[in-house]
């Protein structure tokens, strides 16, 4: 089979006009997705009406470790008091560089409690990068794990050892009055790969997650006899509704250990011992898994998510063939709360196309040309993005902020912007979409979004290299990077070493 590169262009010129019915519907009839859900929720706000709900059912399940509503809540509540006194408050953003534990859950929700906004960043990224994170977010207050602390780059920031020091201090008092916060306030802010070489922090609003929370809710029911593992790296976000989504309506958290979401053999044996009904896959390593021996004893699942890639028709009928859970493709960026269409995969269909669906509840879709105009049904046009979990763009980067962030046409409400994906997308004839791959040069692998530029930037910096060109190539359903490099003279040896 041939190996092909990845990249689709779209054309420059203009849509035909539309009839005032045709434009309607896309529009407006495609984008009829109002609920009335709580508006003023804070994300932790869901975790402790459950507590008063359910304190003695168990939230939290690690190793052989179990910890109720209570007793997480009143561990997030001593770090909160703790970060307090450090002077955390509305949008500031907090450090978190935890390995997958119970520290790592007790710290995040204990941020928001704080009413500070976290800031994921994983251990085992290169030091450079965290480096890069730890200056450029300018976070004061960085929790981490004991083992961990010796490893990580200097900052300026206070480190708590979350395993060792969490504790309030005699000079830390409990702080008596309440946090207030209003849902505009940021919930955590994500990095994504950036084309300059360097990563770029993604701010999200807890308006924007609880709306995809309760979406969640109301589109799959999760039930208290529920259980969700949560196995995506937390610099990943799907991870934020894998966390939180059981933790605000009473269902129990489990969580993989670090290093097992690469491990096929370890998540068939965790779902049939926890009783796992929901997990998330991104299609490579839901084609991996699904070649694991014993898969008709997950009989536990109801419900397997995919998102972070194209989920093809030949994964989705692998997929049916294997287990008798019902399998959902969704689609979003890491600036507009996680996803925002959502498609059911059906089984028996013999139509070769997985979309990715229709926009969820408060959010739009809008598929147009570089005109700013919506293209005819079936026409190709860039995707974008409108509604409540737009997130407010970029830190410390207003222009790229202005450039992908741009003031909905369609829409009268105040502030309302649309999020320009890059991606190319097609309206089918019944209103769901179909996704067509990307405009420029990003790719995903293995669910991460990846800029080749930033790994082209980084390749020239090495004193060797004069020109550098990475692709991203797929063959038999493997995609992978490929780096093509010209050498400065006589510098032939050096880049071989």
């Amino acid at each position: 089979m041939d190996c092909e590169s990845e990249g689709q262009g779209m054309s420059d010129t203009f849509s035909p006009p539309l009839t005032e019915r045709e434009r309607r519907k896309l529009l407006v009839e495609f984008n009829e997705t109002h609920r009335d859900y709580p508006t003023a929720k804070l994300l932790h706000n869901l975790f402790e009406e459950q507590v008063e709900k359910t304190p003695s059912r168990v939230a939290l399940s690690f190793r052989d470790q179990r910890l109720s509503y209570r007793d997480l809540q009143d561990r997030a509540e001593r770090l909160a008091n703790r970060l307090r006194h450090l002077g955390v408050r509305a949008d500031t953003l907090v450090g978190i560089c935890t390995e997958r534990s119970v520290e790592m859950v007790v710290g995040l929700l204990g941020i928001l409690k704080a009413g500070g906004a976290y800031v994921p960043l994983t251990p085992d990224y290169p030091k450079e990068r965290l480096s890069f994170m730890l200056r450029d977010s300018q976070i004061s207050v960085l929790l981490t794990q004991s083992h961990l602390r010796a490893g990580l780059p200097p900052s300026s920031a206070q480190v708590i050892c979350l395993d060792a020091d969490s504790e309030p201090t005699a000079s830390e008092p409990w702080l008596a009055n309440p946090v207030t916060g209003s849902a505009r306030d940021l919930a955590y802010m994500i990095y994504t790969s950036g084309s300059t070489g360097k990563p770029k922090g993604a701010l999200n609003t807890h308006a924007g997650i609880c709306n995809r929370l309760f979406w969640m809710q109301e589109r799959f029911g999760l039930k208290p006899s529920d259980a969700v593992l949560q196995k995506t790296p937390f610099s990943f976000d799907v991870s934020v509704w894998e966390f939180f989504w059981p933790l605000s309506v009473g269902a129990r958290l489990v969580l993989a250990e670090p290093g097992g979401h690469q491990n096929s053999a370890y998540l068939r044996e965790t779902i049939v011992r926890e009783g796992i009904s929901v997990v998330h896959f991104v299609p490579s390593m839901l084609r991996i898994f699904l070649d694991e021996p014993g898969l008709e004893a997950c009989s536990s699942l109801r419900h397997v998510i995919s998102s972070g890639e194209a989920l093809s028709y030949e994964l989705q009928e692998r997929f049916f063939d294997r287990l008798q859970a019902d399998l959902h493709n969704l689609y979003g960026p890491t600036e507009a709360a996680v996803d925002v269409t959502c498609w059911t995969c059906q089984r028996g269909s013999s139509v070769p196309i997985v979309p990715i669906g229709r926009p969820i509840a408060n959010t739009q879709t809008y598929i147009l040309d570089p005109n700013l105009e919506p293209v005819p049904l079936g026409n190709v046009g860039e995707l974008f993005l409108g509604g409540v979990q737009v997130g407010r763009g970029y830190h410390n980067r207003p222009e790229l902020t202005r450039k992908r962030f741009i003031p909905d046409p369609f829409r009268n409400e105040p502030g309302s912007r649309l999020y320009k994906t890059g991606d190319l997308a097609r309206y089918l004839p019944d209103g769901n979409i179909e996704f067509l791959g990307r405009m420029d040069h990003q790719v995903k692998i293995r669910g991460f979004r990846v800029e080749l530029g930033e790994i082209e930037s980084l390749l020239a910096e090495h004193p060797s290299i004069r020109h550098a060109v990475v692709l991203a190539r797929e063959c038999a359903g493997e995609r992978s990077l490929v780096a093509y490099l010209v050498a400065r003279q006589n510098s032939g040896r050096q880049l071989l070493s």
